[in-house]
């Protein structure tokens, strides 16, 4: 109870503080273009569907949800004007008048519970499902996987068109156009901290007659939009410009963003130099030495919520079960990670002692069989012979990874310690591009290891936790899955103050150590860098930068 108190009233004061300050800045050209770099998004851009950080970062800059993050992690209300609650369990959410989307539809309370809703139902197969499995009714939603609704004949006919609102999660209730209520299976005193995540986003009721369309030109309510039908070219760019409309918290003081999606970050970087880029906010391995002599005054270094893994999927002979386990084990104390952190990262990245970020509140490295992150050479080899005994390990060992994202030397790195330490091949695997290599993670298509970084989507625990380990969870790619962990993470998300939560958590990550779904590498700081055509320029809590703050001479 005074956890709930005390939580809402920094949301309160966070809210005051974002509007009375507002966004003062310098005279600039207020029509000006910023550019910075990213990805072609994995999917098209519906907020439920968009778990990657290159789909992330346009969703995040066309909508509006419920509360924002400013740039050290704390909530301050968007769209919502409270979120109250006596029990922790039922959440009473009023929304500010005036919000509108581009098209100028009203946001209303419907527009948050339509599009959750449609979030959380089976036949919508939306990556962010789990994300609303802490409401009531939504193991019914999932549960409709089971009835006959838009089943196929024989010939492959549609028998019945789905609804994609029906049925609904009984936790959602509309009250009027400005208010809803939530109902929770169980208390959760930090339940509103995640809610600025982009899955929570509002949706108008255009999106549901045509969610594949909606999807390719979204029509959002947040501080940027699409500069016009076609503004998303894929695989080269995504153009936004201000929405006229907008007058929220993150009130833009430039005139636009375009996301330019680079082959490597080796040419984002080139592009900076060149003055083609004005913001590149991942430095690639290649410019650690020079980054800051080559930007003396337009440079970041700075801890971010950003975790680097690689996880081996289940469904590969060896890396199940028993002999899976120590094979797990073995590759993990076989790299060296001080040694890689201190030769290819330059002191950019921290080695891992947990599976979340030293950023997050809870993090902590004396968890109870971590010695298994430590390089050890003898241990490794013995535990990859034990699971010889049990199955002899042919062929070779392939690391995945997205080659437009700058990881080739730490992929080189980390191979060649394995294969030095257990004597085994071992060869990095690159796809061309980010969106490449997640299409044969989501399909069970892998032939080996892949990297598996994680950015947080809100500063929790939970959230480095519950997307990619809990069973069935949308980022679970590799399809672990343990009742233990489970359950210690659904007692966390349960906890009556977050002390408890904390240390749930930190016991779910214990199992997780012994289990090893991923292979914790390092913890990587927000390193970037931006040309002189453009000033103010701040990275977030989760590295990406504030474009909404950069101005443009």
């Amino acid at each position: 109870m005074g956890i709930v108190a005390i939580a809402l009233a920094s949301t309160g004061a966070l809210a005051l503080s974002g509007c009375a300050g507002g966004n003062a800045g310098p005279a600039v050209s207020d029509s000006a273009i910023i550019t910075v770099n990213g990805n072609e998004p994995q999917n098209s851009l519906i907020p439920t569907n968009t778990t990657e950080t290159g789909g992330g970062k346009i969703v995040t800059s066309i909508f509006a949800g419920l509360v924002s993050y400013t740039a050290t992690g704390a909530i301050e209300n968007e769209v919502a004007k409270s979120i109250e609650s006596d029990d922790a369990t039922t959440w009473t959410v009023t929304l500010e008048d005036g919000w509108t989307f581009t098209n100028d539809e009203p946001v209303t309370a419907s527009s948050f519970v339509d599009a959750w809703n449609y979030g959380a139902l089976y036949e919508n197969a939306q990556s962010t499902s789990y994300f609303f499995d802490d409401i009531v009714g939504y193991s019914d939603v999932q549960n409709t996987k089971d009835d006959p609704t838009g089943a196929v004949d024989e010939n492959g006919d549609v028998l019945q068109v789905p609804d994609p609102l029906t049925p609904s999660m009984s936790g959602l209730t509309v009250v009027d156009d400005t208010t809803f209520t939530v109902e929770l299976a169980s208390a959760e005193a930090d339940w509103p901290l995640r809610l600025g995540y982009s899955g929570f986003s509002p949706l108008p009721a255009v999106a549901f007659e045509d969610m594949t369309a909606f999807g390719e030109n979204p029509i959002g309510n947040g501080p940027y939009m699409l500069a016009a039908e076609g503004a998303w070219e894929h695989d080269v760019q995504i153009a936004l410009v201000t929405n006229p409309s907008y007058d929220g918290v993150r009130k833009p003081v430039n005139g636009g963003v375009s996301i330019v999606f680079y082959g490597t970050q080796e040419g984002a970087y080139a592009a900076v130099q060149g003055g083609d880029l004005d913001v590149l906010d991942q430095v690639p391995d290649s410019a650690f030495e020079t980054y800051v002599s080559d930007f003396p005054d337009t440079n970041v270094n700075q801890p971010a919520a950003i975790f680097q893994a690689f996880n081996m999927p289940y469904y590969l002979e060896h890396w199940s079960g028993a002999e899976g386990e120590l094979r797990r084990a073995a590759i993990s104390m076989s790299i060296n990670r001080q040694e890689i952190t201190d030769v290819i990262f330059q002191g950019t990245r921290t080695p891992a002692t947990d599976f979340t970020s030293p950023v997050i509140d809870g993090y902590s490295d004396q968890l109870a069989g971590a010695e298994v992150l430590e390089f050890n050479e003898k241990e490794a080899k013995a535990k990859w012979a034990e699971a010889d005994a049990i199955s002899p390990y042919t062929g070779t060992f392939d690391l995945a990874y997205n080659a437009d994202g700058g990881h080739a030397a730490w992929v080189d790195a980390v191979v060649n310690s394995i294969k030095n330490t257990l004597e085994i091949d071992a060869v990095g695997k690159p796809y061309p591009t980010f969106a490449l290599a997640l299409d044969d993670r989501s399909n069970a298509a892998l032939t080996g290891a892949t990297r598996a970084g994680w950015q947080a989507d809100y500063p929790s625990l939970y959230n480095f936790l519950a997307p990619l380990y809990q069973t069935g969870a949308g980022s679970n790619y590799e399809l672990y899955t343990s009742p233990e962990f489970d359950g210690l993470l659904k007692e966390g998300a349960a906890a009556e103050n977050v002390e408890d939560a904390t240390a749930k958590y930190q016991e779910a990550q214990e199992v997780l150590l012994k289990d090893l779904p991923t292979i914790p590498l390092w913890y990587s700081n927000a390193t970037g860098v931006w040309s002189e055509n453009v000033d103010n320029v701040e990275f977030g809590w989760d590295s990406v930068p504030l474009y909404h703050n950069i101005t443009k001479g």
